[in-house]
């Protein structure tokens, strides 16, 4: 060692990589769940696993269908809707003379069917339950003496009671069937906005954020202003994507699409900003626990972002992109994503829209639009990914 020479060495030169918080998001969502922080998903977690950590809630169905689609790593938010979700009323086919009603605040939408399978009263007759449709019964249960069953996870409770009438040989007979539809709970504005101000003081990196739950434009506003402060002032560029409200249709089947469209269009240009994303599109999704549900299709987004370099664009056709969504996955695109005008009046408006292409079997994104100033050169989101 010469004791005149003194060596410097440098380092970060090599053009190696750093954390840049890639493909990674935030979710905020509606769920029964109480958190302090935010609750990590990786993309190796099964269906039960992202359930039991966020509950049987619209956060968990966003969550598996971006794992479903590509995503590794995901912050979510649980939050306390303050408008509670609603359930109809109970619809029943069949011989028996037994009633059932049903009390609680549902935790999601669900779509509940309680059927007998044994003859009976109270203590005696038993029945099986299932929360998705039918696509899975539970096993058999017998009826409660008290005839209150609570449906774990769902925030409700059965409420099953004998006949009133003698006319009837059993209070409840075999293939008996209660059937009833619950939407599910919603966040207020001020709920996004608390969760968002949290993303603050947020220590990891990410790169946008995904907000479950149909939005409207008084939502996509506020929340421009509050992805600006969040990149301006605390030096967290992101992008927000919103889920529009699902299509009203006339009930004759005429016009209502139109007039659906048409206001988009109107809403749209009342906002100008590179960071917004609204995805306009609904599907028939077969969810990573095997349900099939009608849902706005932002939570397969969400994943496919996390599946692409960010320069490249998640609606590209070419089979070995891997970017469109089979039958497995995607049944089929719901009102305006049939409509081919439709399509286009939303895509030149700026959202972000699903098609089908002639040829091709799969279905795919159409363009990322974001709501950007007219002529900005951030009109999609592979540009805005790459400038954040």
């Amino acid at each position: 060692m010469l004791r005149d020479v003194n060596t410097h060495v440098s380092d970060g030169l090599m053009g190696f990589t750093t954390a840049t918080g890639d493909g990674v998001h935030i979710k905020i969502g509606a769920s029964p769940i109480e958190a302090g922080t935010s609750i990590l998903i990786t993309g190796d977690m099964d269906a039960e696993k992202i359930k039991a950590r966020l509950g049987l809630s619209p956060l968990a169905d966003a969550a598996m269908d971006a794992v479903q689609s590509g995503a590794v790593k995901i912050y979510c938010i649980p939050v306390a809707a303050a408008t509670a979700g609603t359930v109809d009323e109970v619809s029943k086919t069949g011989k028996g003379g037994g009633t059932l009603t049903v009390t609680g605040s549902p935790n999601n939408a669900f779509s509940v069917i309680a059927k007998i399978t044994v003859s009976g009263e109270l203590n005696t007759a038993a029945f099986a339950v299932s929360i998705d449709g039918g696509y899975r019964f539970s096993d058999e249960i017998t009826i409660p003496l008290t005839g209150d069953y609570e449906l774990t996870g769902t925030g409700l409770t059965l409420h099953f009671a004998e006949k009133t009438d003698e006319v009837y040989l059993n209070s409840f007979a075999v293939d008996d069937t209660y059937s009833f539809t619950i939407t599910a709970p919603i966040m207020t504005n001020g709920d996004v906005l608390a969760a968002v101000d949290k993303l603050k003081q947020f220590n990891q990196e990410f790169e946008f954020i995904h907000v479950v739950g149909e939005s409207t434009l008084p939502l996509w506003l506020a929340l421009s202003e509050a992805q600006k402060e969040l990149s301006a002032i605390y030096h967290k560029p992101a992008f927000v994507l919103l889920e529009a409200a699902f299509p009203t249709e006339d009930s004759d089947g005429s016009g209502g699409i139109y007039d659906w469209a048409a206001q988009m269009e109107t809403d749209r240009k009342k906002i100008a900003n590179t960071d917004i994303q609204v995805c306009a599109a609904w599907g028939r999704i077969i969810r990573l626990d095997g349900r099939t549900q009608i849902a706005n299709l932002a939570g397969l987004v969400s994943g496919r972002y996390a599946k692409a370099p960010v320069q490249e664009s998640i609606g590209k056709t070419r089979p070995e992109a891997g970017y469109g969504f089979s039958g497995a996955r995607l049944a089929e695109l719901l009102s305006a994503g049939y409509n081919n005008s439709v399509i286009e009046l939303l895509d030149v408006a700026g959202y972000l829209t699903f098609r089908e292409y002639d040829g091709l079997s799969d279905i795919y994104v159409y363009h990322t639009k974001m709501l950007c100033p007219e002529g900005s050169d951030y009109r999609y989101a592979e540009d805005v990914r790459v400038r954040n």
